[in-house]
């Protein structure tokens, strides 16, 4: 094998991933938050998490997107446990559509003749004003990729039947019995970790297979690694996830391991009835009989080898579903056990839920993920003001200056809240995002900035209040009222705000009157204690210096109501459609 087929076959390979890599991101892309919705939706026992993972995953093409997904929505809240490893078990059936369609249309029809043509298809809906049309060009593009890199590999690597002493020395490493099978099962593993995709590690396994380098049995150890290899995907993602991603990541490992295990006790059996099953319902030899080989001159011999080795993937992964499904429950305590949870585990009501898992799959996965963490802090900046509220009516009293401490703390929550959502955002920003997406993302921009100037506020107001005590002056009774009134204005108008946000992020906000609405009244509100307070100086019945930190606070209030505002504004301009 020359160092220029060496490299044919690695650019090859680069290609075919390219290709998946390419066509998963234009299905998902085309999907868009259909997805999120879907899987958050269909979970409610079981039977539906299993048809759901099974759904998705046959979709987007992509086992590794999909659990990166379930990950994510544990870390979030939005999936319980239970509900990811239902979905875990029935991606895991999903992924085995991708090595029926190789072996149909990579090998059996061949259809790298049709790729080129293709992609003049794929170039011109990837040039489209619409961004349906480009997710669907770069789906095409994908696919076309995917097979041209099919058909390079199976070119580009050597037929071992013509020079007889690497076959043998391959056929050696086959001639070990049991030991053989731990030993492709092992190079089955190495394999997926390296590429991180068991669908192309798949595909080598069945050019091997169909290329006489490997026989039956050794190519189904392979596929039986790649099912323990994939399982680092989901590992990887959940390493910078809270203790439920974790656990929900661990559960694939443990889905996938156990499923190896009783297919090697049964290993014999097992590809006995997998050659069964392809033989009655294909039609062609059994690929699992003594002697079995892929040649030539025997007729369907490569069909039946490809056929059985895409059974074996369905079969071992439908069977461990069927098994196991009974058992989630018992996965549940099992991965709790293996993974604890830690004393010190923070459980301030304040830190970053959606996005501590990574990126998604694609950027409008991700950028529904960062609004999850939008609404979620636009609640915690909700909790600031509340806090401001108690403060004016505690403001003489020992609480006090607990309740400012709290205050300073929401003020830096805020900044290193805004700080992470604006990095997360710069990292999607940088793929490449359809045009609603980073209209979107600009938005974001805006808003995280507008949350981060309401922390500010709330400190705001404990300076005031601090200098009021520090002068020795006193709010009397109907300043009181008039503040909290003020206060409860605020926060109606944080209702209102954090409404409007979670209608934008479902697609339903058609405008925004309540906003509008409840910044004029918090406006009236200012103009007229700001009017009876200047009145009151003037005819002396109130202290000049105290009436200047009441009106302090009243201002500081109706720029909080200024702040809101402009966020709703943020929201009709990105996410109502006209």
């Amino acid at each position: 094998m020359s160092i220029l087929q060496v490299f044919t076959l690695l650019g090859a390979l680069g290609m075919f991933l390219y290709g998946m890599n390419l066509m998963s991101s234009g299905l998902q892309k085309a999907a868009g938050d259909k997805l999120r919705s879907f899987l958050s939706a269909m979970t409610s026992n079981p039977f539906k998490g299993v048809l759901t993972g099974l759904g998705v995953t046959s979709i987007i093409q992509s086992s590794s997107a999909t659990t990166v997904m379930v990950v994510s929505f544990v870390n979030a809240g939005l999936l319980t446990l239970a509900q990811a490893i239902s979905v875990i078990m029935g991606a895991n059936i999903g992924t085995t559509v991708t090595a029926w369609l190789v072996a149909w249309l990579g090998f059996k029809a061949d259809i790298s003749v049709l790729a080129i043509p293709l992609m003049i298809f794929g170039f011109l809906f990837s040039n489209s004003k619409r961004d349906k049309r480009k997710n669907i060009g770069e789906l095409i593009v994908g696919f076309s990729l995917l097979f041209l890199g099919l058909s390079f590999m199976k070119e580009s690597v050597p037929d071992l039947r013509q020079t007889p002493e690497v076959l043998e020395f391959v056929t050696a490493w086959s001639a070990h019995g049991f030991g053989s099978v731990l030993l492709f099962l092992a190079f089955g593993t190495i394999l997926t970790l390296v590429l991180q995709s068991s669908s192309a590690t798949m595909a080598i396994t069945l050019i091997m297979l169909s290329m006489g380098w490997i026989p039956f049995d050794m190519a189904c150890a392979m596929v039986l690694g790649e099912n323990i290899g994939t399982t680092i995907t989901a590992n990887i993602a959940a390493s910078v996830g809270n203790t439920q991603a974790k656990r929900a990541a661990m559960s694939h490992t443990i889905f996938n391991l156990f499923g190896v295990i009783w297919a090697l006790i049964l290993f014999k059996p097992f590809l006995q009835l997998v050659g069964l099953i392809t033989e009655n319902l294909f039609g062609v030899p059994n690929p699992a009989a003594e002697g079995f080989a892929v040649s030539e001159t025997v007729a369907d011999s490569n069909t039946a080898a490809l056929y059985g080795l895409s059974m074996l993937h369905t079969l071992f992964n439908t069977i461990n579903t069927l098994i196991l499904i009974w058992f989630i429950k018992l996965i549940e305590r099992a991965v709790m056990w293996i993974i604890r949870t830690p004393e010190n585990q923070e459980k301030e009501t304040f830190r970053l839920k959606y996005i501590t898992a990574g990126h998604l799959a694609t950027p409008e996965l991700s950028v529904e993920q960062a609004f999850d963490e939008i609404i979620h802090f636009a609640k915690i900046s909700k909790s600031g003001a509340e806090y401001a509220k108690s403060a004016i009516n505690d403001a003489d009293t020992k609480d006090f200056e607990t309740l400012k401490q709290k205050l300073v703390k929401y003020e830096e929550i805020s900044d290193r809240i805004e700080f992470e959502i604006a990095t997360f955002l710069n990292g999607v920003s940088a793929e490449d995002v359809s045009e609603a997406t980073s209209i979107e993302i600009k938005s974001m921009y805006k808003i995280i900035g507008e949350l981060e100037s309401l922390g500010d506020s709330g400190e705001a107001i404990s300076r005031m209040l601090t200098r009021k005590n520090e002068h020795d002056k006193k709010f009397d009774a109907e300043a009181i009222k008039n503040l909290n009134i003020m206060a409860d204005a605020v926060l109606g108008a944080y209702d209102v705000m954090i409404e409007n946000l979670e209608e934008a992020h479902k697609g339903t906000l058609t405008n925004i009157v309540n906003a509008y609405d409840a910044e004029s009244h918090i406006n009236a509100l200012r103009n007229n204690f700001r009017e009876a307070a200047v009145e009151q100086i003037d005819n002396g019945a109130k202290s000049y210096q105290t009436s200047v930190y009441y009106m302090d606070i009243i201002n500081e209030f109706e720029k909080m109501g200024d702040f809101m505002i402009n966020i709703s504004q943020d929201l009709e301009r990105a996410f109502i459609h006209k």
